[in-house]
Order: C-alpha cells, then structure tokens, then sequence
C-alpha cells in the first residue's frame, strides 16, 4: 500500500492473519457443536439428568420413608448416625436430635443412613433404567442390553453373539484350537518319531 510504512504494513498483515485463525477457529467450533451427534449426546445427559432426579425423588420421598416406618428404625434414613467423639454442646441423656445439629456441635460422626440412602438410590437407578431397556427391546425389537462373556485366549469381555475377538482377533468358534494341532502336527513332521539330539 501507498503512503505506508513497513511497520504499519506489517501490523495490518498480522490482523488479517489474526482474524483469518479467529474466523477458522469459530467456524471449526460451530462444525463441532452442531452436529448431530454432539446434539443428541447433548440431549441424551439433559433427559438422563432429568430421569436421575426423578428416581432419586422416588427413592427418597417415597421408599424410605416406609422403610423408616420399621420398628428398629424410628426415623428418616439420613438421620440414622452414629456419634464416634462428642462436641462440647452433647446432652447425655438426649444426644442429638439431628445429624446437621451434631456436626454444627463439631462432633465427629458416623453417617451411615445418608450412604445407606445414597446405595438406594443407585440401586433404584440402575434397576429402572434395566427395567427401562428391557422394555425399549420388548417395544422396538432393538438389542441394548447385550450379554457379554470372556474370550477364552486374551480374557477380555466381547459380545456373546460376536464371531471373532475385537481384542486378539481370535475366531470364537473353535478354529484357532484346530489350527493350532495342525501346526503342531506340521512341526513334528508326517508321523515319523522325531528323537532330540538326532542328525538331520
């Protein structure tokens, strides 16, 4: 360009490279963020999140409280405790009432109702969301549970109906035991005894 210098035309150069690396940046992201997959793996956690919370709502509002409706349980399951060392606020013949009133008190406690809900809650979860795929493949006729057993040469876990390994490449239908026997019978020759130590 006329009427510039060196400098001014260099600056200018590296801002149309910059904006050049700007505008192929975006647009690598918006091709990333708007495909499909990325949609459906997008909508897929929002509606998994949204079915957590509803099971967990099941399991905590509904099934534990009749479960505390139990004689050896007297309360909510969150609030079964056990207090390992006292605060300086501890009544001896009450104890504590709750267990956010014993850890304000500084006590050092042992909350096993909360994980004792917590193992119900994933328990429910995973239970309904079986029950769930169960029901999708009586539906659509579509296999996503799929049962797995190990693969007898590398031990990995492969598909029950697959025919060869995905790990050691190994055929699951029993041809890699008959080519091994004909190796062996290739090594040791057409029948003949072959004797250690013997001159070929």
């Amino acid at each position: 360009m006329r009427g510039l210098d060196e400098s001014t035309e260099m600056l200018l150069r590296t801002g149309q490279k910059a904006q050049e690396q700007v505008r192929h940046a975006w647009d690598g992201f918006i091709n990333f963020a708007a495909r499909d997959n990325v949609l459906e793996v997008a909508l897929g956690l929002i509606i998994a999140n949204a079915f957590t919370k509803v099971v967990t709502s099941f399991v905590t509002d509904l099934v534990l409280p009749i479960v505390s409706l139990l004689p050896f349980l007297n309360r909510n399951m969150d609030q079964k405790f056990a207090v390992l060392s006292r605060g300086p606020n501890y009544a001896r013949e009450n104890g504590y009432n709750t267990l956010f009133q014993a850890r304000e008190d500084g006590a050092l406690v042992l909350a096993y109702g909360v994980f004792i809900e917590t193992v119900l809650n994933f328990l429910g979860v995973s239970l309904t969301l079986y029950a769930v795929g169960h029901l999708y493949m009586v539906l659509f006729h579509q296999k996503v549970i799929k049962p797995t057993v190990r693969c007898p040469y590398c031990m990995q876990y492969i598909g029950e109906a697959v025919l060869r390994c995905r790990h050691c490449s190994s055929w699951q239908d029993g041809r890699e035991d008959g080519l091994e026997s004909d190796k062996r019978r290739e090594d040791v020759g057409d029948g003949e005894p072959s004797f250690v130590g013997e001159n070929p």
